[in-house]
């Protein structure tokens, strides 16, 4: 069908005003990447743009000698691994009764579980909580108080009501308990959904540093995004670290200061891009078919 003179005058202006969308978006990263790259007297100058200016590795050569980098990695990598299988497997497992019709008072439940978006107890009421049950500087402050989201819930919950309801009752005919119906009928249904929503948890767990900067006192236990914050905003980094990695000398410390940071950006933020293309196929299926019920 040919397009109106009207439908492709839009159409032109949608691929414009993406394309305009996409570089504000990309060009603050490709700075940050040509900077680490980059000489840090032309950094210092503020002559790099989008293409490395003097072109060397020093500044990832001194990040990975040191040692707080590859210690942040480790404990995010726990994390955010073990944060997100019990986000999910409590958001699974909240959210089904709730999608069932014969869940008896399902309503109310909703109801009580919808207000906690909209109010809390505060920072200081939950930093008191965390420190009754002597949580405060251990793994477990990182994964449990944040172990359900409502949002998240509820979008898996309609996702659930989705599913037509004959495939259960064939299930159930079939024998197969509630456990067995979520397991082998519901779930594997639910991939897009899954995998959509448990990205959201991944990429909160890895960019999370406000907990760890509240409830954590052991440097051991630091996610890799606090010490980002250390370096970038308190230039918090050890001169006998970047001595030996043969990066600066005494003298030039100022002026490397800058291209380590984006070096540090760079390394927190890479392997949670590395991931997101295989996981981005789901995004649209999973958030659209769990937003709107059919």
């Amino acid at each position: 069908m040919r397009k109106s003179a009207s439908r492709q005058i839009f159409d032109l202006f949608n691929f414009c005003f993406m394309i305009f969308v996409s570089v504000i978006m990309l060009y603050p990263f490709l700075f940050v990447l040509a900077a680490s790259f980059s000489s840090s007297s032309e950094v210092a100058r503020g002559m790099v743009g989008i293409i490395p200016k003097g072109f060397n590795t020093r500044a990832y050569s001194a990040v990975f000698n040191y040692k707080h980098i590859w210690i942040g990695y480790r404990n995010t990598l726990l994390y955010t691994g073990v944060g997100t299988l019990i986000n999910l497997f409590m958001t699974v497992v909240g959210a089904y009764p709730l999608s069932r019709k014969q869940f008896y008072g399902r309503g109310v439940f909703t109801f009580f579980i919808a207000v906690t978006m909209f109010f809390s107890g505060g920072l200081i009421p939950t930093y008191l909580i965390m420190r009754s049950y002597h949580l405060l500087n251990t793994f477990w402050v990182m994964v449990i108080p944040g172990a359900i989201s409502t949002w998240n819930m509820i979008i898996m919950r309609t996702f659930f009501q989705n599913i037509p309801s004959e495939l259960e009752e064939a299930a159930v005919i079939d024998g197969c308990s509630d456990i067995g119906v979520l397991v082998r009928v519901i779930l594997p249904l639910s991939t897009a959904s899954i995998m959509t929503i448990g990205m959201f948890y991944a990429v909160g767990h890895w960019n999370s540093w406000f907990s760890a900067f509240i409830y954590l006192r052991d440097q051991a236990r630091y996610p890799i995004q606090l010490w980002l914050r250390l370096i970038v905003l308190q230039n918090q980094i050890q001169d006998v670290t970047l001595l030996q990695a043969g990066s600066v000398d005494m003298g030039a410390e100022n002026l490397i200061s800058d291209t380590i940071k984006y070096a540090v950006i760079i390394v927190a933020a890479a392997p949670i891009l590395c991931v997101y293309p295989f996981i981005q196929k789901y995004f649209v299926k999973g958030v659209m078919v769990g937003s709107v019920k059919g």
